[in-house]
């Protein structure tokens, strides 16, 4: 067996290790030569609990998918990138130019432009051409981060045939995993990260939740995490006997276009409150979370203020409910749903992934019918627990249910 991917059953191994076979299969049709060939395999995420929250300097609960890419790739001459989905049969061209437009061709290109742009514009000539390929069982706009996962995936692949992680301002920058993944998550939303200035982005103004998941997670393990900056908090065992089951409503929910737009209107909620926060207090807050957290009555003002903080695009009312969302997901919902998973009481662990449902439903306007139905039915067929999760984009479900 080839795939070397920590803690996966035999099932998922096997399964990376046909995905593996059909890169380097689209490697070999092109002619790419099979030497200095390298291998990663990149899974997808599960947000256990942690429902916009990550750019709000939150915390979250989370592991890897079982399903996820894999990335095959190897240097040459040229100074461009080519990529190659041996899936689908699709590939893509993109020289290594910070001026460079996004290359024309599937939807994927964006993710791929994002990459090569803030890669050059960060360490410049040091980044080297090369062909990859790429091959995926994760079901895409479905909700288990396919998008992040392909982000994560090519800047790997880059990476490492670039040696990048040899250079001191990498070693300085990004010294461990939870950097990286911060940048990484900086790269996808185009902010600048430390002194490796921003560029374009995707369009999506998400955090680093999902490149931690991807990069970060532990077999049998649920990760706490802490956002801006990205910090682990702790692990929680998870028995053998529990399995996460995923059903995928049907409603696609690609990051582009309309669901960007609403994906991005959660975001907006935040800075809303944050800019009127600042503005009145005179602070300069970065995150949601730093300005809850600075004083004993902040809770009570940014209330008041959210009260008086209307706009075009929020009232009152859903500035409010926003605000409290986040307090209550990040403050309350993560951290004991993890002492209750941590203790193995399944009763109180669905108590606080009922009420971080429940907010979603009520505030984060990312609900559709098919979602809170699975939910519904979730727990019907037996489910410990059942909540959406999915980029934030009202798109799927996991429950919780014990296995057979």
């Amino acid at each position: 067996m080839r795939c070397c991917a920590k803690g996966l059953p035999e099932s998922s191994a096997l399964a990376y290790d046909g995905l593996l076979r059909d890169a380097h299969q689209g490697l070999n049709d092109v002619h790419v030569a099979g030497d200095q060939r390298r291998e990663w395999v990149v899974p997808g995420r599960i947000e256990v609990l942690g429902k916009h929250v990550d750019y709000a300097g939150g915390r979250s609960l989370l592991c890897a998918a079982e399903r996820g890419f894999v990335v095959v790739a190897r240097p040459h001459d040229d100074r461009s990138i080519v990529v190659r989905d041996a899936t689908r049969r699709e590939a893509i061209f993109m020289p290594l130019d910070v001026r460079s437009p996004t290359p024309s061709g599937p939807p994927w290109n964006v993710y791929l432009s994002a990459v090569a742009r803030r890669f050059t514009r960060n360490f410049g000539a040091d980044v080297l051409g090369c062909d990859i390929a790429i091959a995926s069982n994760l079901p895409p706009a479905a909700g288990v981060s396919s998008s992040s996962a392909l982000v994560v995936g090519l800047a790997l692949a880059v990476a490492g045939i670039s040696g990048l992680d040899a250079l001191h301002t990498w070693r300085a920058v990004l010294p461990d995993r939870l950097a990286l993944a911060g940048y990484l998550g900086a790269l996808e939303n185009g902010l600048t990260f430390g002194p490796l200035t921003g560029q374009a982005g995707v369009g999506t103004m998400g955090g680093a939740q999902d490149h931690t998941a991807i990069l970060c997670s532990e077999a049998k393990r649920l990760g706490q995490f802490a956002w801006s900056p990205v910090r682990h908090e702790r692990w929680v065992d998870w028995p053998d006997d529990l399995v996460f089951v995923i059903g995928v409503s049907g409603v696609v929910a690609a990051k582009i276009g309309a669901v960007r737009e609403r994906y991005n209107r959660a975001a907006r909620t935040v800075r809303q409150l944050l800019d009127v926060w600042n503005k009145t207090t005179g602070r300069t807050d970065t995150t949601l979370s730093e300005a809850l957290l600075s004083a004993p009555d902040a809770d009570a003002q940014l209330h008041a203020l959210a009260q008086s903080a209307a706009t075009p695009e929020f009232t009152s009312d859903q500035l409010q409910a926003r605000l409290s969302q986040f307090q209550a997901e990040s403050f309350v919902n993560v951290p004991r749903a993890a002492d209750a998973a941590a203790n193995r009481d399944w009763a109180t662990f669905a108590e606080y992934v009922a009420a971080s449902q429940a907010g979603a439903e009520n505030a984060l306007e990312n609900q559709v019918p098919e979602t809170i139905v699975m939910v519904k039915e979730a727990l019907n067929q037996g489910a410990i627990a059942a909540s959406a999760f999915g980029a934030g984009l009202w798109r799927k479900r996991v429950g919780v249910a014990a296995s057979e």
